[in-house]
């Protein structure tokens, strides 16, 4: 039988990973910020993907991206929030918890990310562009949100799969 226990920091050591999400995430947008200029594109794979400086003043999708300003603060607040409890919730993982444990590292890497754009910039910085010719496009993303978005499918997994015992699968 293995000790699930949580000992007295969990899993804080996977914040290794949170940084390391920020830190990719901060170089790249610093590297396309400095290459392009708003909304040039550079085609990598043709009809498919490409770089493109964006800013985003909204949440995913350009939520809210065309208010007033005050949007800028409320998903700064609710990244602060949600940077916290993820913190607490890593502190609390027992020492089985390793899917767990990296799914809420890279989902607090990839908000602390976008935090840092969202109030020393007031925008978040995009560069990925995902396309299909001229027909469709993929809203420009960066490093930080795929980073939530791999840890988000990476919970809904683990909420998903489970042992026979009820437990949470995580290894």
């Amino acid at each position: 039988m293995r000790d699930s226990a949580p000992g007295r920091f969990g899993r804080l050591s996977c914040l290794w990973l949170s940084v390391l999400v920020l830190v990719i995430d901060q170089a790249s947008k610093f590297y396309f910020e400095n290459r392009l200029g708003l909304y040039e594109q550079i085609v990598v794979i043709p009809d498919y993907f490409s770089w493109m400086l964006a800013y985003n003043t909204g949440a995913a999708f350009s939520f809210l991206a065309d208010g007033a300003g005050w949007q800028r603060w409320l998903f700064a607040l609710i990244a602060i929030v949600v940077s916290a409890v993820l913190v607490v919730w890593l502190k609390r993982l027992g020492r089985d918890d390793t899917w767990l444990a990296i799914a809420l590292a890279l989902v607090l890497g990839g908000a602390l990310g976008n935090l840092y754009d969202r109030i020393v910039l007031g925008h978040v910085i995009d560069f990925i562009l995902v396309h299909w010719q001229n027909r469709w496009h993929f809203p420009a993303f960066n490093v930080a949100d795929s980073g939530i978005t791999v840890g988000a499918i990476m919970l809904a997994l683990d909420m998903f799969k489970s042992k026979k015992t009820g437990e949470p699968a995580h290894d």
